[in-house]
């Protein structure tokens, strides 16, 4: 028989959280201890979050005992939590039933009237915050879980007392099949997380998964810009709102860029809604804008809420986020690690008025980097100058014998850094004034950045 997670968040129902200090972990401990839930945790290291949870009333052990878990209804784990962990094992052994978190945030969101689930294989963290913005401008009170740091929040969440809940949805592992959304926003589907997908065949079937959790009175909103999205969407049963650059049911009218930073008028089905003057650069984020409009219009928000909360965005953490100066070179960082996310920061870029652009960029999972291979030569040749740091190895093993060395050798003006260190000594010798250096890359590559301007 197949137990429902719902049975067992509920009042005074034990739930015990392994790996509780984690971006996505914290807050659902938050969210359950707010709603009467008695919540336990373990991780392995001492943070703020996990301070933070104790300051609340969140019992939190270090390590992985199996005695943790004893009395408990239920135990939610982080995906990087496997079988063989002493405390899944023991609840495993006892009949405990073990849940994912995304299953627990799917249960959570049918708890509010509206869902609003940002999913894409790029741009989600900065919708996901935009949305957060517009619907804090509307005094709407949203609960946000975002996967980066925002700062309007400080962190990377916020639990509400509104009707609406906001939040990041990712396609690796499936984890958003488990969610619930009333609407959908699908910014974009491309070849990613081939670790776990087959093809592109196989991400586009996971994403019109995802679109049919929403129901039938709700929204589901898809970039027709992009070709794989309208494959996905293509006669879906669900009602389909298009937001794109200039036609769509959701589209931007008379659009200038001052220095970059793009202004513009909000079409929705034919009529002006609203006149939008952007706080962060570049073409894409004006299609993240008029998808996170799209979502207001549904959600009934007005136009001077999303005009307000648009203005007042000033990008997400490790999103085109400035580190500081070297040598009157700026310095930048940003969490870009496919092909198509770097071809839309280093196109922006290019406008912003700099003499030369450096780009360090780190190639994040080997998998990644050998099947996207010749799309990443073809984009880190856009750079005047191309600094690749070794690949992150992030959850992989480097089976494949692949390094950054090989991407050097085809890509004219670049330069291999075994070390993090080398790439901060490439950076401090390159730099020159009017120079932007970008730091590049979903792994650690900030602190080669971060250890330049110190």
């Amino acid at each position: 028989m197949k137990v429902a997670i719902q049975d067992y968040i509920r009042p005074g129902l034990r739930v015990h959280l392994v790996g509780i200090g984690g971006v996505s972990m914290s807050p659902l401990a938050q969210v359950l201890h707010g709603a009467g839930v008695l919540v336990t945790g373990s991780d392995m290291n001492e943070s703020a979050s996990v301070a933070h949870l104790r300051s609340l009333g969140i019992p939190v052990v270090i390590g992985h005992l199996p005695e943790s878990v004893a009395d408990t209804g239920c135990v939610i784990r982080t995906a990087a939590v496997h079988d063989d962990n002493p405390e899944i094992a023991a609840a495993l052994s006892a009949g405990i039933p073990v849940f994912e978190r995304a299953q627990a945030w799917g249960a959570l969101m049918q708890q509010y009237d509206n869902a609003l689930c940002i999913s894409g294989t790029h741009g989600k963290t900065t919708t996901t915050s935009m949305c957060a913005h517009i619907f804090l401008a509307a005094q709407r009170d949203p609960s946000v879980m975002v996967g980066g740091v925002l700062p309007i929040l400080g962190c990377g969440h916020r639990v509400g007392k509104g009707d609406t809940i906001i939040l990041e949805s990712c396609e690796y592992c499936n984890s958003f099949h488990s969610f619930f959304p009333t609407v959908a926003i699908i910014l974009n589907v491309d070849a990613d997380h081939l670790d776990f997908f087959k093809d592109l065949e196989d991400v586009k079937q996971s994403f019109r998964h995802f679109a049919l959790q929403v129901p039938e009175t709700g929204f589901v909103i898809a970039n027709v810009d992009d070709k794989n999205t309208m494959d996905t969407v293509n006669e879906l049963p669900r009602k389909v709102i298009t937001f794109g650059l200039s036609q769509g049911d959701v589209h931007a009218a008379n659009l200038t860029y001052h220095q970059g930073y793009p202004t513009f008028d909000v079409i929705a089905h034919g009529k002006l809604f609203a006149h939008v003057t952007l706080s962060v650069p570049g073409e894409h984020n004006v299609r993240n804008a008029l998808s996170a409009a799209a979502a207001a219009i549904c959600l009934d928000v007005p136009a001077s809420a999303v005009e307000e909360g648009l203005n007042s965005f000033h990008g997400a953490g490790r999103r085109f986020e400035k580190k500081g100066e070297y040598n009157g070179a700026m310095v930048y960082d940003d969490y870009a690690h496919h092909p198509e996310e770097l071809k839309a920061l280093l196109s922006t870029v290019q406008n912003l008025g700099y003499q030369r652009v450096i780009c360090a960029f780190q190639p994040h999972t080997y998998t990644r980097t050998h099947e996207l291979f010749q799309e990443f030569v073809e984009v880190l040749k856009l750079p005047h100058i191309a600094v690749l740091a070794e690949i992150y190895a992030a959850r992989e093993q480097n089976t494949l014998g692949i390094s950054s060395a090989h991407l050097a050798k085809k890509i004219p003006n670049s330069i291999y850094c075994a070390t993090l260190s080398d790439v901060t000594d490439t950076l401090r010798r390159l730099a020159s004034p009017g120079d932007l250096i970008l730091t590049v890359g979903a792994g650690d590559i900030y602190k080669a950045g971060e250890a330049l301007v110190k």
